[in-house]
């Protein structure tokens, strides 16, 4: 499909000559998910569909205890400093975003009276501002109303360096102005295609200002209710163990009508994801399991039982494989893997290019992953139609031998590649979980073939996606030579998930490791690439920036993909849960309910 074809359906749209259901069907058949279709739609005028309500229960409460099993345990509870999601799903138990992104792509008014769109006014025509209305009447768990000064009080927050949150690249681009007491507005400096980020999803949820204004900035981490959460959603805070059980209890007073229908909820950590499967589908103890990073073939086992189903939700998350573009071994001003150093070995184009070959992401989603791991190569996935075509899977580990050997990497006596006495050893991390031990094995056993040592290291997950500043062995510090884990993509837009190539996010000492570019690359050409992207109205010139975004990291050796990672949730076989490969697994949990 090319671009005048595809203004040509838009078109048709907009004049009620093709439904907007016949739209997103014809943009599936040539390769568009449902999310991007919806984009496009929004994008060019025609307002956004109502997410689908599924919720039976006729009154609030009743419904006895929810019990949910997060293997990797949530260590905290402000999400502008969740780095991982272990933190962002804890903290949605209490906080909200003025909305959510539901499993079509498509946005769910929370604390937003109404989405925004061209039809409302809420979208200016020039693509440079949106203006939200709030819902009224919502209050803070303490009683305290809700309004546009928090909203704004959020911005200046998350927008501060010495606040050092996660959210802020999504805050301190933009001016967030309040109309009343009930509006907002949000303007960017040029027109921009993605307006959904800022007080959206994950990096949207609302903290009070009357309890952490006293807390901005540098103070930020000392604020009590970091752990002790004071938000606006269906339960309140009971209590919170870091690591292994946040309690919460039903709201009274929660906006919305009939909700929620549990009564309280336990979020249980620690463990691992195959006893927290066994947990949910074997022997019903309990209603949700998170994560379930376990091979197929048990998943499958365990289904058998008939106390629960796996649900498997299509998203943009990617397991894959980073290498440091910095010396982990060289410390500088107190910091490791500092952007002043440069990767004794792996500054090598030859190096990174036979890791590629080495990667066999084929047969670890055949003999691992199965339905729950497609093998890939790129970073960016989906929508599909992001997808590029130019990194085809390749595992070869005689070609790995060769360009090494012609990059002048010769084998030792002890088998191992050196050059200018420098040996092809790496210390390769990721968290404990069996599929990651058993990806780690077939890597490292194609690697020592290939000439190169890999020591295995792992870390236990509450350690390795920890927020603590303080804690050397978490994933933001990367201190050692390869990682892997899963980054996930929690908005059906690319803006935000491609920002971690950009030098401006670079992790470092100063930012408290909080900045997403977790590898150090820095690239101008990148940089201006994304930032043409931020402002190109275009939605097919913009799809092209990209895909070539993608390539330069893959190409570049920055980063290799090796399984995409769809949602995949143990759920207790009577629980109704609403789960969007797009935000929080808990951002609809007001939604949640069980069956009669």
């Amino acid at each position: 499909m090319n671009e005048h074809d595809l203004r040509g359906l838009i078109k048709k749209v907009k004049t009620g000559k093709l439904s907007r259901r016949g739209f997103v069907q014809r943009m599936m058949a040539v390769g568009i998910a449902a999310p991007f279709a919806t984009q496009l739609l929004v994008h060019s005028g025609v307002a956004m569909a109502q997410a689908t309500d599924t919720y039976k229960p006729t009154k609030r409460g009743g419904g006895g205890p929810l019990k949910v099993l997060w293997w990797q345990g949530p260590t905290l509870l402000n999400p502008h400093f969740a780095v991982g999601t272990k933190d962002q799903d804890g903290s949605r138990l209490f906080y909200e975003p003025l909305a959510a992104w539901d499993a079509e792509g498509n946005l769910k008014a929370k604390l937003a009276a109404e989405i925004p769109s061209r039809e409302n006014g809420g979208l200016a025509a020039d693509g440079k501002s949106v203006t939200w209305k709030l819902k009224q009447g919502v209050t803070w768990h303490d009683g305290k109303p809700f309004t546009a000064d928090d909203v704004i009080f959020n911005w200046e927050y998350a927008k501060d360096p010495a606040t050092a949150s996660v959210t802020i690249g999504s805050y301190r681009d933009v001016v967030i102005e309040k109309v009343d007491q009930y509006t907002v507005v949000v303007k960017f400096a040029k027109p921009t295609p993605f307006w959904a980020d800022a007080l959206v999803g994950t990096r949207g949820m609302m903290i009070p200002k009357h309890l952490f204004a006293d807390y901005i900035g540098a103070k930020s981490r000392d604020a009590p209710t970091n752990l002790k959460p004071v938000g606006t959603g269906p339960y309140l805070f009971k209590d919170f163990k870091p690591g292994d059980m946040v309690m919460g209890v039903i709201n009274p007073n929660y906006h919305q009508a009939n909700k929620p229908y549990f009564d309280s909820i336990e979020m249980k950590g620690g463990g691992d994801a195959i006893s927290a499967a066994r947990a949910v589908l074997q022997t019903g103890e309990f209603d949700f399991a998170w994560n379930m990073q376990v091979e197929d073939e048990i998943l499958s086992r365990l289904e058998k039982g008939g106390k629960g189903r796996v649900q498997v939700t299509p998203g943009g998350n990617i397991e894959h494989m980073q290498l440091n573009t910095t010396d982990p071994w060289t410390e500088v001003d107190g910091e490791r893997s500092s952007i002043k150093t440069k990767h004794p070995t792996l500054s090598d184009p030859a190096v990174r290019q036979a890791i590629a070959l080495l990667i066999d992401s084929k047969s670890v989603e055949q003999h691992i992953y199965g339905r729950t791991g497609p093998a890939t190569r790129d970073f960016l996935n989906n929508p599909s139609r992001f997808r590029s075509k130019a990194n085809p899977i390749e595992f070869n580990v005689d070609k790995a031998a060769d360009i090494l050997e012609k990059a002048g990497w010769k084998k030792g006596s002890d088998g191992i590649r050196a050059k200018d006495g420098k040996k092809l050893k790496f210390v390769y991390q990721t968290s404990i979980n069996q599929p990651r031990q058993k990806t780690q094995a077939i890597i490292k056993q194609a690697a020592q073939k290939a000439g190169i040592d890999m020591e295995l290291k792992s870390v236990t997950a509450s350690v390795f996606f920890s927020s603590d500043v303080a804690n050397p062995d978490t994933y933001t510090k990367f201190y050692c030579d390869l990682q892997m884990y899963t980054t996930t993509m929690s908005q059906p837009d690319p803006q935000l998930f491609m920002n971690q190539f950009t030098s401006w996010e670079v992790s470092t000492k100063d930012n408290k490791w909080q900045g997403r570019n977790i590898t150090r690359w820095r690239n101008e050409e990148y940089d201006k690439l994304f930032r043409d992207s931020e402002n190109e109205l275009d939605p097919v010139k913009r799809t092209a920036m990209f895909i070539k975004m993608n390539d330069m990291a893959v190409q570049n050796g920055v980063v290799f993909g090796i399984v995409q990672r769809p949602g995949v949730a143990a759920l207790a076989t009577k629980l109704n849960a609403n789960i969007s490969g797009w935000d929080n697994n808990t951002s609809d949990l007001s939604d949640w309910f069980k069956e009669a």
